[in-house]
């Protein structure tokens, strides 16, 4: 029986006339030079040639070996010729769609479109009544992703807590089920155990109704933490991904160097060895099965050299992760960008302008897939509920800066500019004023743009006050039914699921 039905969304709390679409064209800005981009490219193949990848005996090792890779087994490296890897990246897939179970949510990752959303495995949340730090919980994933559910600004859900309440051999099956009985926009998530695969891909079975079905568009995905910088495959992790590959479920080759910590302290250093970890984890994906949906997952971070620290809301973490986006343009490959990290322990000012900095940054600059775009806090310990709603806004303003300037015969106005400077009304009562108000405008929902003297009269509340009023508000009449009674029943009969069903309802 199909199970997979569009249902009612409730109302968010915005209009839909204001609504800005995903999937709009970046790539106005690019902060490589072509000749630059050349000289990286080279430079990757020459690491992976020269200096190799770290691969322990496996399953892995035998195929890179089998397709001409040359393996010193003394030293556990495994030497990329660059006509092995220029050979192979020729299969990769280069028009990935994340699917969700409604058609309007899809993500179309080709081209220079533009996406974000959620991100993060924090360990903490700032409770939205109380306002104080507690450990995540199965409870948060669910509802955080019903907050996302309304949010218009945040295109997909990537899981952003590990519940702290669930045992470690319930935590991907209970991550999932949380998160698709939350939204309807692609999920995304990580999978701890090789052999929670089959798991997690009976679940996507049960709720497209069959496995054909669930292999057309499978609506949800594994970022998967392959590669230990510097330059060392992830033995158990690699084998999830083998698992994956052959499940037929979409995944992100997650690599995260660190400057100065993992990587060179030169920035474009990073970039090289960032580079050249994903472009051995394609070489290995095509190997197992040529196109196989996979994004770029390299996303080059930063240290606090000072304190060895990590941190995300720099302008060297926006430079990177815009320079990794054009590279993954030159191959053609959509990726999986950062951005939107805080080192702030507040939605407060720092948390506003490091965000905004970052954010619009990768965005302006073509990313397909910007993850830790809402919600994150303190270097991605810690998620607040009234952050997505903040977030949220941050990225409609972004998502205008994407959309840019259309220039033609209507918009230059020269009809306008004659009539208003002939006398024949103003500018403000102006028809094309009126026709334009909600398509060249975009309105924020949770910053105030009033008066004063409207601020006080609604409470004097900052930004913050006024998102943790929404999302209070949004939490308490947002109960997307995504699972019908039975299907729900299939679902717990066959796992050990531990979000109780009176927590799903108002």
């Amino acid at each position: 029986m199909k199970t997979n039905r569009r249902r009612e969304r409730t109302t968010s709390h915005r209009t839909d006339v204001n609504f800005l679409p995903p999937g709009l064209e970046g790539g106005q800005y690019r902060p490589l030079s072509d000749e630059a981009v050349w000289q990286i490219h080279a430079a990757a193949l020459t690491v992976l040639e020269r200096t190799g990848v770290e691969v322990q005996e496996s399953e892995c090792r035998d195929i890179l070996q089998a397709a001409g890779a040359r393996v010193d087994a003394r030293r556990n490296r495994v030497y990329l010729s660059p006509e092995l890897v220029e050979g192979t990246l020729k299969l990769a897939n280069r028009r990935v769609v994340l699917y969700s179970r409604d058609e309007k949510f899809d993500l179309h990752l080709h081209g220079k479109r533009v996406h974000l959303g959620t991100g993060g495995a924090a360990v903490q949340v700032l409770d939205l009544v109380s306002g104080r730090v507690r450990e995540s919980c199965l409870r948060d994933l669910y509802d955080l992703g019903r907050l996302v559910d309304t949010l218009n600004n945040i295109h997909f859900y990537l899981r952003p807590v590990v519940p702290r309440d669930v045992a470690n051999d319930d935590i991907d099956v209970n991550t999932f089920y949380a998160s698709l009985a939350a939204t309807g926009k692609h999920v995304m998530g990580g999978c701890y155990f090789p052999e929670k695969v089959a798991e997690l891909k009976k679940i996507g079975v049960l709720i497209a109704g069959d496995e054909k079905s669930f292999l057309a568009r499978p609506f949800f995905s594994l970022n998967l933490g392959y590669m230990v910088s510097p330059l060392r495959f992830a033995r158990e992790t690699l084998e999830t991904v083998t698992l994956a590959i052959r499940a037929g479920i979409p995944i992100v080759l997650v690599s995260a160097a660190q400057a100065g910590a993992t990587a060179p302290a030169s920035l474009v250093g990073t970039l090289v060895q960032t580079i050249a970890e994903e472009l051995a984890g394609f070489t290995y994906v095509q190997l197992v099965r040529p196109g196989h949906p996979t994004l770029m997952g390299g996303m080059p971070l930063v240290s606090d050299l000072r304190t060895g620290s990590m941190i995300g809301g720099t302008a060297e973490l926006a430079l990177m992760n815009a320079a990794s986006t054009q590279m993954a343009h030159f191959y053609g490959l959509p990726i999986y960008n950062t951005c939107g990290i805080t080192e702030s322990k507040l939605p407060d000012i720092q948390a506003g302008f490091e965000k905004g900095l970052t954010i619009a940054v990768t965005a302006l600059a073509g990313a397909h897939f910007n993850h830790h775009a809402a919600g994150m806090l303190e270097s991605l310990l810690t998620v607040a509920y009234e952050q997505y709603i903040i977030d949220d806004d941050i990225g409609g303003q972004v998502m205008r800066l994407v959309r840019g300037l259309e220039v033609n015969e209507e918009t230059l106005s020269l009809e306008v500019i004659d009539e208003v400077c002939n006398g024949e009304g103003h500018y403000l009562g102006h028809p094309q004023t009126l026709a334009l108000m909600q398509s060249e405008f975009h309105y924020p929902h949770t910053a105030d743009r009033g008066t004063r003297r409207d601020w006080e009269e609604k409470g004097s509340l900052d930004m913050r006050g006024r998102a943790r009023l929404q999302a209070q508000q949004l939490l308490q009449t947002h109960y997307p039914q995504l699972f019908s009674p039975a299907l729900d029943q299939q679902l717990r009969d066959s796992f050990n699921i531990l979000l109780p069903r009176d927590q799903m309802a108002a």
